[in-house]
């Protein structure tokens, strides 16, 4: 099946079990500085699995685009992407393990409705308890996986692994269904149990696998296993069971309400539906592949078909590359696929390359591209040509791609000139280093690594090469060590992780998000309607708002945007949430997110008049209307004097404003 035909199928599926299909949420979130990516299909929905009511009810189903930075480092290989869409289905409340299981087993196996997958290429994980926090075993979901197996005729042995360490020691053992410890089969945002904070809820969770049949490669273990990484089975699907809730003793008590949360990622799914392990081979990269063989003069066939190509010489144009091999070649293919394809989906959410937080990623993605393609001999200024072709596979799914197409499009072509702007530049700096560290015992500076790949933009395997072709040794520890400590300071910090769209929930922080409202309402007024929010990032110390306007504002402009905003607040305006259609949402004008597309039943929040009530919130004469999920002050009234404190430029067109209240 193509990547359409799987996504489809999904939706209709739960759709037809009462689910409501809500749409993607952006893949850069906004208003949330403790992520810098939607990086899986629940984040934007956790406040709703921890209690909060959805407005489209308690059945929820969708394709959520996301993003995993941490995965660049693991693209090359036959499954794994950066960007990736995952299918979800969700019970708040509602159905539970009995539903759940019988459901994607259907969906799975199905030929009428479902994907129609062999059964007998099927394995399936459970929690199998965790002895430090008095976790029991998930029992329940090995009798619903027999029954469902039994069904198809097919004897399911259950197996008690544990660990991946003991999976390798003793195999398969005629299997069907294995039990795996906390570290696999548990779910909640701070990891196993014993690491949920009180108030934390989680829960076990029950994977499926599908088996491609490739022979084990030892060099992974000395037998194989669903967890096993040498590329036989490759997880396909999810589905989190939402049980507990951590007390303040230690101890779990079962939630009132039990969720269900089930991703399933939607390339791997594809990928089944072909009996294929490698992803890169479904549809959605067809073209790609063809332009970038126009382009280098080798295509993926020739050097990953199913003879390979085991000589190792590859014909490149006119240029033979000799001693290269093959694997290599292809590894070079889907990284490029893969960073170009992430990169068109964070540029088209309104970033561009840069030096911190989603731009140093965008960055990183592109340079890394350019790298692969040089070694592919693929002429400069080319890559744009290959974005061009993801614009057009997945116009029709997500419509922000064209609309954004010249963005997309010059924002690569300026990246790829600068880099080989700073290859033409930063090159022979490089190469003194290297030849001055043969000369002192044959080791390159952790520091000068460093310095290339965080100031130059250096991809740092692109040191690495260089410096090995000369007989230059990196402490790769130490460099690791230098490049992790400077991406901590770049981004938030992950424990506070998808907090309900906040750094928390604070009183600060939730006057800080009013008064961004109230902030980018003040702007559109000084600067013009045409000015929209491109960034937002909220904490309890000060709000930032990233927004498009040409040119430096003036003194006396920022001025009038903080007098707009303490006279909302001195005005003492009642802020207001209401659930209503999204069309009636849109004909008040209510600001929404760029590039976001939202459900038929929004929340809206609306500042002023100052005599509006929850009963009649006078939309026609508030302040300000946007699309937000919360939370907010009661009032402005509770708001302090607010300040501009730094506004200066965030990217091309793009202006950052720092505030505060004082």
């Amino acid at each position: 099946m193509t990547v359409s035909e799987v996504r489809k199928r999904y939706l209709d599926f739960f759709a037809k079990r009462r689910h409501a299909i809500i749409p993607s949420a952006p893949i850069v979130p906004e208003n949330d500085p403790t992520t810098l990516f939607t990086s899986s299909g629940m984040q934007p929905l956790v406040p709703y699995l921890m209690g909060a009511e959805h407005p489209e009810g308690t059945r929820l189903a969708d394709s959520q685009m996301s993003f995993r930075a941490e995965d660049i480092e693991e693209v090359g290989d036959n499954r794994h992407t950066t960007f990736f869409e995952m299918l979800g289905n969700w019970s708040l409340g509602d159905y539970f393990k009995e539903k759940q299981l019988p459901w994607i087993f259907e969906f799975l196996t199905n030929k009428e409705e479902g994907l129609g997958l062999d059964p007998h290429k099927l394995y399936v994980t459970v929690f199998g308890g965790d002895e430090e926090s008095g976790m029991a075993k998930d029992e329940e979901s090995v009798a619903i996986w027999q029954k469902l197996f039994s069904q198809k005729n097919i004897d399911a042995k259950f197996v008690e692994l544990g660990t991946e360490e003991r999976g390798n020691e003793v195999g398969m053992q005629g299997g069907r269904i294995f039990s795996y410890g906390a570290k696999k089969n548990w779910w909640s945002r701070a990891g196993v149990p014993t690491k949920m904070p009180a108030g934390e809820i989680g829960g076990p969770d029950s994977e499926v696998f599908y088996d491609f049949g490739l022979p084990h490669d030892p060099k992974f273990g000395r037998e194989c296993h669903p967890n096993c990484d040498c590329g036989r089975f490759i997880e396909i699907g999810n589905s989190v069971f939402m049980q507990f809730i951590k007390n303040s003793d230690g101890t779990f008590s079962e939630l009132p309400k039990r969720n269900v949360d089930f991703g399933g990622g939607l390339e791997r799914l594809t990928a089944a539906t072909c009996d294929d392990a490698d992803i890169f081979n479904i549809g959605i990269f067809a073209e790609a592949k063809s332009e970038i063989a126009r382009l280098s003069g080798v295509s993926y066939s020739d050097i990953g078909g199913p003879q390979g190509n085991p000589s190792g010489i590859v014909v490149v144009g006119k240029e033979k590359k000799v001693g290269m091999p093959a694997e290599k070649m292809q590894f070079f293919y889907r990284v490029i696929m893969d960073h170009i394809r992430a990169a068109t989906f964070l540029i088209a959410a309104g970033k561009l390359p840069g030096k911190s937080e989603q731009g140093y990623v965008i960055r990183r993605l592109l340079r890394r591209a350019v790298r692969f393609a040089n070694n592919l001999l693929i002429p400069p200024g080319n890559l744009s040509r290959i974005a061009d072709v993801f614009i057009n596979e997945y116009q029709d799914v997500y419509s922000h791609l064209s609309q954004q197409r010249e963005f997309i499009i010059n924002a690569i072509k300026k990246e790829e000139a600068d880099f080989r702007g700073v290859l033409s530049r930063e090159g022979p700096k490089l190469d003194i280093q290297i030849q001055e560290a043969v000369f002192n015992g044959g080791v390159l500076s952790p520091d000068i690594v460093f310095l290339f790949v965080t100031s130059h933009g250096y991809p740092l395997e692109m040191v690495e090469e260089e410096a090995r072709e000369r007989g230059v040794r990196i402490d790769k520890d130490a460099v690791a060590a230098l490049l992790e400590e400077h991406q901590a300071r770049s981004r938030a910090g992950a424990a506070q992780k998808f907090a309900g769209g906040l750094a928390d929930q604070s009183e600060q922080t939730v006057r800080y998000h009013t008064a961004h409202h109230l902030l980018l309402k003040a702007l559109q007024q000084a600067l013009g309607p045409e000015v929209h929010q491109r960034g937002s990032n909220i904490t309890a110390e000060r709000l930032r708002i990233d927004f498009n306007y040409g040119a430096k504002m003036t003194d006396e402009q920022k001025a009038a945007v903080e007098k707009i905003v303490n006279e909302k607040i001195a005005e003492g305006l009642p802020v207001i949430r209401t659930v209503m259609n999204k069309a009636d949402a849109e004909k008040l004008n209510a600001e929404h997110e760029f590039g976001a597309n939202y459900p038929e039943q929004v929340s809206v929040y609306s500042i002023g008049p100052k005599d509006a009530t929850q009963d009649d919130p006078k939309f026609a004469e508030a302040f300000s209307i946007e699309f937000c999920g919360g939370p907010h002050v009661a009032n402005t009234s509770t708001l302090s004097h607010f300040k501009i404190s730094k506004e200066e430029a965030s990217s091309a067109g793009i202006r950052r404003i720092k505030a505060i209240l004082e």
